[in-house]
């Protein structure tokens, strides 16, 4: 590179070249993107290379796809590892525009919902994925086991014709603050759910857990600290409405594909999102079971409220981290993909799985698979 200053810009000639601002470079610099030539020993003003920019474009790119910083940097190493005849840059962004599209549906689908709903019309059914002749159900299984290290277990799964849910509690009364939010939730099962009504309907069910988990510290001393995270699914016949808060996760796998549906409410995660952290990083970081939000906690309770489309094939994965710590995520649709059509074989193996890996907390899993009703 020309460190001896010869051809050299400074911050502000390079920022313009490259159409990125001197605030984004030092960015850029921080986070080891895009470090500059030359740094002057007395003034500490950044130089860059006419060959960098090339590299700043690409990051430039990227940042336009929305693409988190962590990412953007696997996608640079990728190119200086040589490894772009391979497709491993390409792969990357292949990757994440296919969670960006995912993740557009699901919101494209919440907005279509809202304005039916708010025009007092009932939602109508998406033709793309509404089932073509025979209406739609769920098959379940779900088991939950306290791992090799715990003394107890403070999970709790149910899975039921039209509700699926795990909550990893924590705290003196994890135990029962988790069985609480669930309990709270399980009114679901047998009361009607009108389609007009039903992001209310889960509103309302969210402040009844969070009620439910805050009644247990009042109710035992012993218990003052008392929380838990909640991923549940409520089955309307042709959709699945997720409730999530927490770091418990909801994976669906679709077409041989595996997709979180969820986002952790986690610190570490934060960190993740604001590129200060890589998933790397995060996964053996000393702080990456702090929860942001979570329910009867001193965070934030509010929970993420989602609606999806269910098409037959479909498979659905509730989990406590208990599993998506110490599995791979590689393994898990492994697990998944191999026990087709078999739930509980599926949550068994997950379950077993887990252990192998020296089942270090509380394992829960929930499977559901959609299929055309017989």
């Amino acid at each position: 590179m020309d460190v001896d200053g010869t051809d050299l810009l400074t911050i502000g000639a390079f920022a313009r070249a490259a159409r990125l601002s001197p605030k984004a470079l030092r960015l850029y610099d921080e986070l080891g993107l895009l470090p500059p030539a030359r740094v002057d020993p007395v003034t500490g003003y950044r130089h860059y290379a006419p060959r960098q920019l090339e590299r700043a474009r690409l990051v430039a790119w990227l940042r336009r796809l929305g693409m988190p910083l962590a990412r953007i940097r696997r996608v640079c190493e990728a190119v200086d590892a040589r490894t772009t005849e391979t497709g491993a840059a390409a792969q990357e962004v292949r990757a994440y525009w296919a969670e960006v599209e995912a993740d557009v549906a699901a919101r494209r689908d919440l907005v279509a919902f809202l304005v039916d709903h708010l025009s007092g019309k009932e939602p109508p059914m998406d033709p793309l994925t509404a089932p073509a002749t025979a209406p739609l159900e769920i098959r379940y299984a779900a088991l939950s086991d306290a791992g090799l290290v715990r003394e107890s277990n403070q999970d709790t799964v149910y899975a039921g014709a039209r509700l699926l849910a795990v909550a990893d509690g924590f705290g003196t009364g994890g135990a029962p603050a988790s069985a609480a939010a669930v309990d709270a939730l399980r009114r679901l099962e047998t009361d009607g759910v009108p389609a007009g009504n039903l992001l209310n309907v889960l509103e309302d069910a969210v402040e009844r857990a969070e009620r439910a988990v805050h009644g247990v510290a009042a109710a035992d001393p012993s218990t003052a600290e008392a929380g838990t995270t909640l991923t549940a699914l409520l089955w309307t016949g042709s959709q699945l409405a997720l409730v999530h808060i927490g770091d418990s996760r909801a994976h669906l796998l679709r077409d041989g594909e595996l997709f979180q549906i969820t986002h952790d409410h986690t610190m570490v995660q934060s960190m993740v999102d604001e590129g200060r952290l890589t998933p790397e990083e995060a996964a053996s970081h000393p702080q990456r079971s702090l929860l942001v939000r979570a329910l009867g906690a001193d965070g934030e309770a509010a929970a993420d409220l989602r609606l999806h489309d269910a098409r037959a094939g479909d498979r659905y994965l509730l989990c406590s981290d208990g599993l998506s710590t110490v599995v791979p995520v590689a393994e898990v649709r492994e697990v998944l993909l191999g026990t087709a059509d078999d739930p509980e074989r599926a949550v068994r193996e997950l379950i077993e799985r887990a252990n192998r890996s020296g089942g270090p907390d509380n394992v829960s899993c929930v499977v559901a698979d959609v299929r055309e009703r017989r």
